[in-house]
């Protein structure tokens, strides 16, 4: 997935150091580095980053010997988009995450654009072995001289492999593994093994709608259908397709969800994650879905898919904390976006409808240093207000069943960060235009993002807000309902307001409050 209609031509500029200054001891510039590392203004502290430039969507998510692999789209010669690679993180926990050297290069075959990863344990393609399977990367290609001579058939599948746990890789010699027929936007392989015909399944976008192919050993494809013309939201591109069974909670019952980006199109502007819930035999998705569901109603989650080979089958999802609308102009320096926190997916019936929860990892509550639960009551049409060290590295959680309330996250500035719920209207509203840096592109700051929460149960719901040093992820009755967004203020945010705009006490319950801990240590 890469910005629409975009042909760039890329300068690379050389930084010249001035002679003039005294050269640092060593001892003075290794202390400097230890102390500024994962510390520039903006930088997340809990959420992944690279450690410099540019980055955009997760790619290869797979598990594979005890390591969760996160493969991304990468430039690593500008904090703008550029010239794709595969850049490479490791973790053991989905918590923290360990540094690797770019994965994929471009070639001549073009940029490295996105894709997935499979283990191949029955050695279906012959480049390992049963002792020692393959990993996989599935890829776009992307040739940039073919999109500049106004060709159709520039977006090409291509397909490399490692022997070593995703440390090294060669790229298999007949690439490309599925030429293109002259469809403009043909990209983003999504494979899995399918159980159903004991073969890979791949999911591709072409343009508007998604296309199922199938493989015996992940080189030779074969097209089997396609799914979504006339389905979902059609506001821009489709891209980065996913799609798996979950069985609904509670229940026997199995039903298949696809994930489809969109991008522009999504219900709050730019980009956005649709899903489908829906049947698969083993070569055709169907869905008799008929209202356009999002996985996350916040301007700032895209791309995400999820991960292959996880044990006991959980579905883990991660996806890209920008918006194409203004992903590029975003005030930080050293490097460029995020990815949102892990998440797990879970399906749940509310009446005749089917609704995809995603909520943050267990794991990632290792993290938090958790102040004392309180029960908190504010009078109707009053204000309460909780001063806190450093709301910007925080999560809190509580339970309420108030039918209309704001929370104002504030710092010293007049900042603010506003979040209404009103029950009744069936509404969660958030609320950045004064939020601190907003006028680096006119979209950010506008329009106020809005979420419906038609099917929350009745009584007290729980609602939980995370923010790290430039973003917030709020979570409603367990991840039913997920609004994620960037933030950038001037100030941390050291007050949390909270305003009962009821006729009646608002009444809090297991109000708790945490800091989290940074994920990354000085580097040795």
């Amino acid at each position: 997935m890469e910005p629409r209609n975009i042909y760039i031509v890329l300068i690379s500029f050389g930084l010249l150091m001035s002679c003039k200054d005294k050269p640092k001891e060593a001892s003075q510039m290794d202390e400097s580095a230890e102390t500024a590392y994962y510390k520039e203004a903006y930088r997340p502290q809990f959420h992944f980053t690279p450690e410099e430039k540019w980055m955009n969507d997760p790619n290869g998510l797979v598990y594979h010997k005890g390591v969760y692999h996160l493969f991304y789209q990468y430039y690593p010669d500008d904090t703008v988009w550029g010239p794709m690679h595969w850049g490479h993180a490791v973790s053991k926990d989905m918590v923290h995450w360990e540094h690797k050297p770019i994965a994929l290069f471009p070639d001549e075959h073009g940029y490295i654009f996105s894709g997935s990863a499979v283990v191949d344990e029955y050695n279906t393609s012959g480049f390992g072995s049963k002792e020692n399977p393959a990993l996989v990367a599935i890829y776009t290609y992307h040739l940039i001289e073919g999109e500049k001579a106004g060709k159709n058939d520039f977006q090409t599948q291509g397909i490399a492999y490692s022997l070593d746990n995703g440390d090294t890789w060669k790229k298999y010699e007949g690439n490309p593994v599925i030429p293109n027929k002259g469809v403009k936007d043909f990209r983003d392989p999504k494979v899995f093994w399918n159980d159903k015909v004991d073969k890979w399944t791949m999911l591709l976008v072409a343009g508007d709608h998604l296309q199922i192919w199938e493989s015996p050993n992940l080189i030779d494809w074969e097209y089997k259908s396609e799914f979504g013309r006339n389905q979902g939201a059609h506001g821009g591109v489709w891209e980065c397709p996913d799609l798996f069974s979950l069985k609904v909670e509670g229940t026997d019952e199995v039903k298949w969800v696809l994930l489809i980006s969109i991008n522009p199109g999504a219900p709050n502007g730019g980009s956005g994650t649709q899903y489908f819930v829906g049947d698969f035999d083993g070569t055709t998705f169907s869905s008799d879905q008929k209202d356009d569901l999002w996985i996350d109603l916040g301007r700032d989650n895209y791309a995400g898919v999820t991960y292959n080979n996880v044990p006991n089958n959980d579905r883990i999802f991660i996806g890209w904390m920008s918006n194409w609308d203004y992903a590029r102009d975003t005030p930080t320096e050293k490097w460029r976006s995020a990815m949102t926190l892990p998440r797990k997916l879970s399906l749940q019936k509310t009446g005749d409808s089917y609704e995809l929860f995603n909520y943050p990892l267990k794991g990632f509550d290792d993290l938090l240093e958790k102040e004392p639960v309180r029960k908190l009551t504010v009078d109707s049409q009053g204000v309460s207000e909780i001063p806190f060290e450093d709301y910007s590295q925080s999560d809190l959680q509580f339970l309420t069943g108030a039918a209309v309330f704001e929370l104002i996250y504030k710092n010293g500035l007049d900042e603010q960060v506003v979040v209404t719920v009103d029950r009744a209207a069936m509404t969660m509203t958030l609320n950045r235009a004064n939020s601190g840096k907003t006028d680096f592109h006119e979209s950010f700051a506008d329009p106020l993002q809005k979420m419906r929460l038609p099917n929350l149960p009745e009584g007290e719901v729980l609602f939980r807000i995370i923010m790290d040093r430039s973003s917030i992820e709020i979570f409603v009755n367990g991840g039913q309902y997920a609004m994620t967004s960037q933030l950038f203020p001037n100030q941390n945010y050291s007050a949390l307001e909270i305003k009962n705009m009821d006729q009646k006490d608002m009444v809090i319950n297991d109000f708790q409050l945490s800091k989290v801990k940074s994920i990354w240590k000085i580097k040795e």
